[in-house]
């Protein structure tokens, strides 16, 4: 199929980009890697009035580390995070989701803000932000305004961005000594969407798990937290923590139910903290 008829503008600012996007509202959207946008436009699942693209706008793309934060522009194409000394450094999560990440030829193209703005259930790195306490830095014609990973995700395709709004760069606190970052998935193929996915920080005192953060992808119809999970885990251990997954809203189909995903979560948690020990 071909897309419905659409305007196209290239804004070489900023400013220009929102005061497009100010003005179209939520007949406007943002083409960035196209991953997504370009085969929803083509089965008509998305019909913008405006395509904004904001390929030329500067400084989008850039990586920097500085007092304690990592900063990544939502245009970092997934390639560049993937080989940037600097994520490897404060936030390895993100090297191990991203091998993840469907195909090189996809992740050349496709962008941190894009998955994000996305909001995929199935996509990995909605969990890895979350699972690290990122926030995410919004801009529109307004201004900024920063929001919480935990609180960015709010079901199938939806998030917190307001029509004008669009993802500016993520902020993720760099990893602190003792920490030790996970990512596992299960997928039909390398590279198919996960029917499961686990993001897992942890730290260790001694052989105690002292203090856990987890997020999910593929299971929920959103990332979240999941707090009691990881209370149990530093309170009882991973058995715990695997019988708290037994609460998950999970997503259930023909295919694939809601028990399995369930089940898989389980597995990948305890397959997770058994490789940290």
């Amino acid at each position: 199929m071909k897309p419905a008829r659409f305007d196209y503008a290239c804004p070489g600012t900023l400013g220009g980009a929102l005061a497009l996007l100010a003005e179209q509202g939520p007949e406007a959207s943002i083409l960035a890697g196209g991953q997504s946008l370009m085969p929803m436009l083509n089965l008509r699942m998305a019909r913008p009035a405006l395509l904004v693209d904001i390929n030329r706008i500067p400084g989008l793309d850039a990586i920097t580390l500085l007092d304690g934060v990592l900063t990544i522009g939502a245009r970092a194409r997934h390639a560049d995070v993937l080989t940037s000394p600097l994520v490897q450094q404060a936030a390895p999560l993100l090297i191990q989701a991203l091998h993840h990440v469907a195909h090189p030829a996809i992740r050349n193209r496709g962008t941190l803000g894009g998955s994000l703005a996305l909001a995929d259930p199935a996509a990995e790195m909605p969990a890895c932000v979350t699972c690290l306490g990122a926030t995410l830095v919004l801009a529109s014609a307004s201004g900024e305004r920063r929001v919480p990973a935990a609180s960015f995700f709010l079901g199938v395709y939806a998030t917190a961005l307001e029509h004008g709004e669009m993802i500016l760069r993520v902020e993720i606190p760099a990893i602190r000594p003792g920490w030790i970052h996970a990512f596992l998935e299960v997928s039909r193929r390398h590279g198919d969407y996960a029917m499961a996915g686990l993001a897992l920080a942890i730290r260790r005192d001694g052989a105690h798990v002292a203090e856990a953060s987890i997020a999910l992808c593929g299971v929920e119809s959103a990332t979240r937290r999941q707090t009691e999970a990881e209370a149990a885990l530093v309170a009882r251990g991973v058995d715990a923590a695997c019988d708290r997954f037994a609460h998950l809203d999970a997503m259930g189909g023909a295919e694939i139910t809601a028990a399995h995903r369930i089940h898989l979560a389980r597995v990948l948690l305890r397959r997770a903290v058994g490789a940290q020990d």
